[in-house]
């Protein structure tokens, strides 16, 4: 039901753990991603420099690289995604602990890259 008072935007929050199994290949995905912006123009060669080494050093960069929140919704009709944000971070995960929930910040996160729509991952 939509009505004068009620807006036309959502936001969406999503949480996620992932397990990284193989960094390398995580990293070769991030910097072959980084490669195609660069050939499509959307990096100049500073910025893919710049993007490469950071996906390189760290591989939660790397995945932030590749996450992209269109991709979830993208498809579903009548929906336009008008901005995003979202980060990556190493964490202690342990899924049997009563201690952990989504959402906690764990106090080992010291790295995280938030990212905005309009463009490729980190040229946005």
């Amino acid at each position: 039901m939509s009505t004068p008072e009620t807006s036309r935007f959502v936001r969406v929050s999503v949480e996620l753990v992932v397990e990284i199994e193989d960094e390398e290949t995580v990293i070769a995905a991030a910097r072959s991603r980084i490669a195609e912006h660069a050939e499509g123009g959307e990096l100049d060669p500073a910025e893919r420099a710049h993007a490469e080494g950071a996906v390189t050093e760290d591989t939660a960069e790397a995945l932030a690289y590749l996450v992209d929140p269109f991709d979830l919704v993208g498809e579903v009709p009548g929906v336009e995604l008008q901005q995003a944000s979202w980060s990556s971070e190493r964490i202690d995960y342990d899924p049997d602990s009563p201690d952990w929930e989504f959402g906690e910040d764990d106090g080992d996160g010291d790295d995280e890259d938030d990212e905005a729509v309009g463009g490729a991952g980190h040229s946005g």
